[in-house]
Formats: C-alpha cells, sequence, structure tokens
C-alpha cells in the first residue's frame, strides 16, 4: 500500500489553447494537513476539481491511497471524502437524518455507531437532531465535514472550507481538522486566508498562474543559510555602526534607539554578539524572526510574476 494519501502526477488542464493548469506534481503525506494556495484564479480550484472528477483531466495521473484513478476509479473514490463548494443539505430534514441519507448511498457498509462517531468528532452532539435549516453557516461546514467522512476515507479534500465563518467558528474548523489529522485522515485544503493556513497545514504548495512554484513544509528554514535576527541592544546607532564596519556583508536596519535588525549566515550571529560584547554595548536579548507565511507567499509570487513579465 502506497505511504501517501494522494499523489497528483503532471496534472494538466487545457481549454482550447490555454493553460489552465500546466504540469503540477505533488504528493500528500498520511495523517498531514497540506495546504495549497496561490492568487485568485491560479488554478487551484481547477487542481481540485480534476481530483475529484468533476472536471476532466488533459492529462496527468491522481492516485488515491495507491489505487490509480483512471484504473480504480470506484475504490479510489471510495477512498475520498470532499467539500468542493458549501455543502448541500434537505434543509427540511434534521442533520441526523441528512447523514442516514447519505450512509445510505455510500458505496460501502457503515456500522450504526459511525453517525455518532462523526458526530461527537464535529462537535454537533446537541444539534444533530434539529433540522438543518436552522444550522448556523459553521455548523452547517461541520455537518458537511461529518458527510465527507462517514465512510472513513483516507483523504479529506476541502476548498475554500472556511468561507463566511466568523473568527470563532474559523478556528473551532481548524481544531476538527488537526483532530482528523491526528486520528490519520490526511487533508488537502485550498485557502486563501494565508494566517489560517500557516496554522492549520503541515506543509503547503503555492500555485502561480497554473504552475506549481514551491512546496515547503510550514516550519522550514529557507534554503539558504541566512537568518533574520533582532538585537535588542541599549544603543541601536553605535551597534549598527560597530556592525557595518566588522560585518559589512550583513544586512542591517536599525528599527528604533534599541532594535536592530540583522540579516546573516546562522554561524556569524554569535560572532556578531561577541563583537557587540566586546565593544561594550549592551545585549538584552536576541530574537529570531521567522517570515510570515503571508510574506513567503508575496515574495514567492512576486519573483514568479517578475520572471513572467521580464
Amino acid at each position: 500500500m502506497s505511504s501517501f494519501a494522494l499523489e497528483v502526477k503532471s496534472l494538466t488542464k487545457k481549454i482550447g489553447k490555454k493553460t489552465i493548469v500546466d504540469n503540477v506534481s505533488f504528493q500528500v503525506k498520511k495523517g498531514e494537513i497540506f495546504g495549497l494556495l496561490g492568487p485568485n484564479g491560479a488554478g487551484k480550484t481547477t487542481i481540485i476539481r480534476m481530483i475529484v472528477s468533476l472536471i476532466n483531466r488533459s492529462g496527468g495521473e491522481v492516485i488515491i491511497n495507491g489505487r490509480d484513478l483512471d484504473d480504480e476509479f470506484t475504490l479510489a473514490m471510495d477512498n475520498l471524502g470532499a467539500i468542493v463548494e458549501n455543502p448541500e443539505f434537505y434543509k427540511y430534514l434534521s442533520g441526523y437524518k441528512n447523514l442516514r441519507h447519505y450512509e445510505r448511498m455510500a458505496l460501502s457498509d457503515i456500522p450504526g455507531s459511525r453517525i455518532k462517531e462523526v458526530t461527537e468528532l464535529v462537535g454537533l452532539e446537541e444539534a444533530i437532531h434539529d433540522k438543518v435549516k436552522t444550522y448556523s453557516l459553521g455548523m452547517r461546514q461541520r455537518l458537511g465535514v461529518a458527510q465527507a467522512i462517514l465512510h472513513k476515507p483516507s483523504l479529506l479534500i476541502l476548498d475554500e472550507p472556511t468561507n463566511g465563518l466568523d473568527p470563532q467558528g474559523i478556528r473551532e474548523f481548524r481544531e476538527y481538522l488537526r483532530k482528523l489529522a491526528n486520528e490519520g485522515t490526511s487533508v488537502l485544503v485550498s485557502s486563501h486566508l494565508l494566517s489560517e493556513m500557516q496554522q492549520m497545514c503541515d506543509r503547503f504548495a503555492i500555485i502561480e498562474r497554473g504552475k506549481l512554484v514551491v512546496i515547503s513544509s510550514m516550519n522550514e528554514e529557507k534554503e539558504t543559510d541566512i537568518h533574520d535576527v533582532e538585537f535588542e541592544v541599549n544603543d541601536s546607532v553605535r551597534a549598527a555602526d560597530l556592525v557595518r564596519r566588522y560585518f559589512p556583508d550583513a544586512g542591517l536596519a536599525a528599527k528604533g534607539l534599541q532594535r536592530l535588525s540583522i540579516s546573516a549566515a546562522r554561524d556569524t550571529i554569535p560572532e556578531i554578539n561577541r563583537m557587540l560584547v566586546e565593544n561594550e554595548i549592551l545585549v538584552y536579548e536576541i530574537i529570531n524572526v521567522k517570515a510570515s507565511l503571508e510574506e513567503r507567499f508575496l515574495e514567492i509570487t512576486g519573483k514568479e510574476r517578475e520572471a513572467y513579465q521580464a
């Protein structure tokens, strides 16, 4: 059995002479939350719609839990749960009766206790017997997740799942996804809310103009050995002069009277600290500054656009 919940190989979508998705490949590991990021129109939703077979592929392969979608379509899809747009339900039925309806439609047998399990997992125990028309948007999203995982899929795919949710609803939804991942379900999620993706995902891919431009771990340091740090000192102006004199290759910016922002190789940071102390600069704190996902996203997509326009 494959060690990946999802493998996308050279996925391509063309409409006429226009290439919407261009040779995209990535893998989603078992038990991880993988984010698909990109500006509006980058091709994220097209990729997802091809994976779940809502639209045809122009080229490429989709393998779900080791099963090729072209060769074993039914078995591959049985390992998949998805919410591609806002989940739709029979509004005049209760949440429970909606889940019973989906249970009867499932390809594989679902034990009677499973509805209770997924209801508890998404936190709908108190409202599951209420009519769906009384549910808030957040509750409907949670019911959608319950329906999507009812048959215990190995992979859950969500396209913009937090659209319309308030901050509390987004936080709760993030916690439900982490709980699913901890129990072994892999999640592929597309979203434009970068701050939420930073808290939610283990790894991410950035799509720009239909092409995959980077795949990275959320905690991964930049491939170069350059680190951004902030020194808190008693005299940032004098400290900056010393750094310029002894370490002319270091990136440098004074941030107020007691803050000094420095970009330098990792092994250079303690040398800078030693030099400052030897020159009677008081160093109160050294803070490692990690770029936010938003900053990394803008940096990467900005470079891609410059290259495209060149």
